[in-house]
């Protein structure tokens, strides 16, 4: 069964770190490009950061860049996401999902992803 787990999330203070992990069950993430996207209550989903299978391009929304770093570990089935400097308003649900590549992953081309890891930015 093909299962996408986001863990990490939490509460943190504003300026503070977190990394999010994606890790895969049931098939291998080195095949897929893997996306992270966002969805705060009462927002439309916004997508974060995407990392290639192939040659590790990266690519990031506009709101997260210099501050965001996605990485995979293969041998892991992994990918993260290293956040920092959060601000308020990355406050949100974070979902990992497969693509087929970061050129066309966003918004309409993930085919799976899982149920999401809770990021709280407060003081």
């Amino acid at each position: 069964q093909v299962q996408l787990v986001e863990s990490g999330g939490g509460l943190v203070q504003p300026g503070g770190s977190l990394r999010l992990s994606c890790a895969a069950s049931g098939f291998k993430l080195d095949y897929y490009a893997i996306g992270w996207f966002r969805q705060a209550p009462g927002k439309e989903r916004e997508g974060v950061s995407c990392i290639s299978s192939s040659n590790g391009n990266t690519w990031y929304g506009d709101s997260v860049k210099g501050r965001f770093t996605i990485s995979r570990d293969n041998a892991k089935n992994t990918v993260y996401l290293q956040m920092n400097s959060l601000k308020p308003e990355d406050t949100a649900v974070y979902y990992c999902a497969t693509a087929k590549g970061c050129g066309s992953w966003w918004p309409d081309g993930m085919d799976y992803w899982g149920k999401g890891t809770l990021v709280t930015v407060s003081s």
